[in-house]
């Protein structure tokens, strides 16, 4: 038996051309948790196809299309736009790509009804297929991430299985221009917290998935690090200038 629908957590579902495992995703998604929305950024594999007819016959499934290819943060700020206007207080963003763990969604969604004005991050657990290489570059991320709030708060700012207040999600990513794509993630969860958001880190397990099991990853290496290496320039620089005192404040909070 499906779950009964919530009127203030719905799950959101960014997609680019996720391919064939889009449509099993968002299966097992729903089987835990409703409503779910899918928000296709101008796709042109046609993975979406699939999901819109079973929108079709599926009451608390939702699909919205955007008509040109912005990056997951707009994506994501679409899907936020849309839910605040629906009346939705909050939205756990799930990647589409069958990565992240559908039967951990309730748990997640539970620990933000107790706690409603945190942002829940996820911390995830890799199995052994996960290349050396990504672990290695997430901890890099980890240190600068927490050295731009002065200290824990952000287990892992990569991962993206994570439950938002939208209203501060909004506030966050109408603040800057950038946080659209890659540096979605870190970025929006540092601002955040400097915006006085508090975290709550939860473990999950994270699948990596391989071409040969169908995984599709979009990230470009020399892009995407680049675009890394100014996110954590501008970051700091921020912190530097005028976002320490907010920083400190989280870190007060923390430990009291």
């Amino acid at each position: 038996m499906p779950p009964a629908p919530s009127t203030t957590h719905l799950l959101l579902i960014p997609s680019y051309n996720t391919g064939p495992r889009l449509l099993s995703t968002v299966q097992d998604a729903l089987a835990h948790w409703q409503p779910v929305w899918v928000v296709v950024d101008a796709s042109t594999d046609a993975s979406h196809e699939p999901v819109v007819e079973l929108s079709r016959h599926t009451p608390h499934l939702r699909v919205i299309l955007r008509p040109a290819n912005g990056g997951k943060g707009a994506t994501v700020l679409t899907g936020t736009e849309a839910a605040l206007a629906a009346g939705f207080t909050h939205a756990l963003v799930m990647d589409a790509d069958g990565q992240h763990p559908a039967n951990r969604i309730a748990d997640f969604m539970a620990a933000s009804a107790a706690t409603p004005a945190a942002l829940v991050i996820g911390k995830p657990i890799f199995g052994p297929e996960a290349p050396n290489i990504r672990l290695q570059g997430r901890k890099l991320s980890i240190f600068f991430a927490n050295l731009e709030i002065l200290g824990p708060g952000i287990d892992d700012p990569l991962f993206g299985f994570r439950v938002y207040p939208l209203a501060p999600l909004h506030r966050a990513l109408t603040s800057t221009r950038f946080a659209r794509r890659y540096d979605f993630d870190p970025e929006v969860a540092v601002r955040m917290i400097w915006n006085g958001t508090p975290t709550l880190n939860i473990p999950a397990t994270c699948r990596y998935l391989a071409k040969s099991d169908g995984g599709i990853s979009h990230f470009h290496y020399l892009r995407d690090n680049l675009r890394m290496i100014w996110l954590h320039a501008r970051l700091l620089t921020q912190l530097i200038l005028w976002r320490w005192p907010a920083a400190l404040r989280h870190q007060r909070r923390r430990r009291s």
